[in-house]
């Protein structure tokens, strides 16, 4: 479809380097406008999509002024704190946080659907008021949405409905314009925290569906590990390798603290220690003490982990029947080393926790990251240290899972909605394949 004939037009706020735009002009539509704060960000966004990006929507009188008329309304909006006084209502309340602008845009357009995307913490016991306020809001504004907050994640969906091995959870608040008579009346979710009938996540492989070749990556050295970092996966590697050559069928779930290796006799645990704590103290011993022989070996052998820091002297093993660490993917948290098969990732972060492959051993590039997020090959990132990368793969949204809810609501909201949302699911291998090879084009 040619961007003269689109069959929507949309805006992208707090548009970060344009994950919405992706899944969205996918979809059909064309963006008229989008807006970001974080510079860098802007400049990718710019970049690849050819452009131009506003900055901040903080004064009352920019939405009104400067954005124009669109069948869709998409935004990753920050969650602010609202008033909590209990004596205003809507919008009112919504004041002075950026989620106002949203409204006082959608006051103005009243574009078709407005598709909202936050953390998964927004609709979390901490900030029920602030769900409250936004439900109320939009519906006050003749917008349907669901006051069940929409939770989905894109290991949820298979490949070929543009889904990738990351769990990332995130909240969509998704809603119809329908006026004020049946705005406020309850429908269920758009899309449940679960797998689509008929798709195993277990199905998902690092190897076969993201990683790039090795000789592909640019810069190689920049993503492997230091020797301090190696030394420390060479040491849990030989933890695994020698418990599986005893023949241990099944390695501890629980987390493995070895300063607590002391022998179940010589075991104290003081009357004031925290449960959790002592069930690991206690867990730990009886570990330690069935198979002291080959544990005091591999100390020994390691001068007691004495070079470790307190972190690195820790192990969660979530890998299942996996028989080598280099098998694994791993991530260095504070609360230790944790190894787990090599499906799914946990959701992006910063760089510091960024995914460790471990054979071969090295980081998770920024192209990798990026084809986590559903974003193409094409996609570029020129004159920018990997760091903002990383931070900027970490705070967008994942490009197949904006597609897959945008669609959904499409398909029951009636009219022409459900139409395209019919022609796009009759193509919907193709379309989907655009997203991650020629979108851009």
């Amino acid at each position: 479809m040619s961007s003269k004939d689109p069959a929507f037009t949309f805006i992208d706020l707090f548009a970060g380097i344009g994950g919405f735009h992706a899944a969205l002009s996918a979809l059909g539509g064309e963006c008229v406008y989008a807006s970001e704060i974080d510079e860098a960000a802007a400049k990718i966004y710019q970049h690849n999509w050819d452009m131009d990006v506003a900055g901040d929507i903080v004064a009352e009188t920019v939405p009104v002024v400067k954005v124009p008329k669109h069948d869709v309304l998409a935004a990753g909006f920050p969650c602010q704190p609202f008033s909590k006084s209990g004596f205003q209502r809507g919008m009112d309340e919504a004041r002075g946080t950026l989620f106002y602008n949203i409204l006082l845009i959608l006051e103005e357009h009243r574009p078709s659907l407005v598709l909202l995307e936050n953390v998964r913490n927004i609709a979390g016991p901490r900030h029920t008021h602030e769900w409250d306020v936004i439900i109320r809001s939009l519906r006050d504004l003749g917008y349907q949405v669901s006051s069940t907050p929409a939770v989905f994640s894109p290991h949820l969906l298979p490949p070929d409905m543009g889904g990738r091995p990351q769990i990332r959870e995130r909240v969509f608040i998704v809603g119809t314009y329908v006026g004020d008579e049946t705005a406020h009346d309850e429908v269920e979710p758009i899309v449940t925290n679960r797998p689509l009938p008929g798709w195993d996540p277990q199905q998902w492989s690092l190897v076969e569906d993201i990683l790039q070749a090795e000789n592909e990556i640019v810069d190689r050295a920049n993503y492997e590990l230091t020797e301090t970092e190696q030394h420390w996966v060479h040491v849990w590697s030989e933890f695994v390798r020698r418990l599986r050559e005893l023949g241990v069928p099944k390695l501890p779930g629980f987390p493995i603290w070895v300063d607590a290796f002391v022998h179940e006799d010589d075991l104290f645990v003081p009357e004031d220690t925290p449960r959790w704590k002592a069930n690991f103290l206690r867990k730990n011993s009886e570990f330690y003490t069935q198979y002291r022989s080959v544990l005091d070996a591999w100390l020994d052998d390691f001068n007691e982990l004495a070079d470790l820091p307190p972190s690195r002297r820790k192990f969660e093993w979530q890998a299942q029947d996996a028989q080598t660490l280099e098998e694994c993917i791993m991530h260095f948290r504070p609360s230790g080393i944790r190894a787990k098969r090599p499906t799914y990732v946990p959701a992006l972060v910063a760089i510091t926790q960024t995914t460790i492959l471990g054979s071969p051993l090295r980081r998770l590039t920024p192209r990798e990251a990026a084809r986590l997020q559903g974003l193409p090959d094409s996609y570029d990132f020129p004159g920018q240290p990997d760091s903002l990368t990383y931070k900027q793969m970490g705070n967008g949204v994942n490009v197949g899972v904006a597609y897959h809810v945008l669609r959904s609501q499409m398909a029951r909201s009636g009219g022409r909605w459900e139409q395209l949302a019919a022609l796009t699911s009759a193509n919907a291998d193709e379309a989907l394949r655009e997203i991650t090879r020629a979108v851009l084009a």
